[in-house]
């Protein structure tokens, strides 16, 4: 009966054993991933900036001839160039590490109807096409940043779980293991010792 004990607990050592072998090596992997993740973000978050501020110059720019062709042609010759169909953007989606994100934005503005008037009217409209490309491509990259980000999170939060909880778990399950397996080999040899002694 104790042999039947002990082998039952080198099999539940074994299983232990490859259980915290693999919960070490996730822990690895899990590091490995979030080192990979930071270096993506900074990457991300200096593209982000830039397009942050281009598309911010661009609004500027538009803002600028807007009021002007404002004044000079009036609001009904404004509203006569417009477009008569909605922009489309199209997304480029790619990624990395198990991740899904925007890596290019493109936007297409229709062309507008001839409405005439000065050529702060046609100016406004150039403007106002790159400042929604620009805000296109910041949002897209922002939106990069945010799922990688939000990635990155999750990553950290695993790894911890994984090494503060998991591992720790497993370490003291195979320590009890082997307390015990040690307990039941002394209890073996003691018993073989007794009987040597009683032949």
């Amino acid at each position: 009966m104790s042999g039947f004990r002990s082998g039952g607990s080198r099999a539940e050592r074994s299983e232990v054993q490859r259980r915290l072998a693999t919960a070490r090596r996730g822990a690895e992997l899990l590091d490995r991933k979030q080192r990979i993740l930071q270096r993506s973000i900074e990457g991300m978050a200096e593209r982000a900036d830039a397009a942050r501020l281009a598309w911010e110059a661009a609004a500027r720019e538009a803002s600028v001839w807007l009021r002007r062709t404002t004044a000079l042609d009036g609001a009904d010759r404004l509203l006569a160039a417009a477009p008569l169909q909605d922009a489309r953007v199209s997304v480029l989606w790619g990624g990395a590490m198990g991740i899904s994100y925007p890596e290019e934005a493109t936007c297409t503005v229709p062309s507008a109807p001839p409405a005439g008037g000065s050529s702060a009217l046609a100016y406004a409209a150039a403007a106002h096409r790159e400042a929604l490309e620009a805000a296109v491509s910041a949002a897209a990259v922002q939106r990069a940043l945010l799922l990688v980000s939000e990635e990155l999170a999750t990553t950290r939060t695993r790894q911890r779980a994984v090494e503060n909880r998991w591992i720790p778990l497993l370490e003291d399950q195979l320590k009890a293991i082997e307390q015990r397996i040690a307990e039941q080999e002394l209890e073996e040899s003691l018993r073989l010792r007794w009987a040597a002694g009683l032949m």
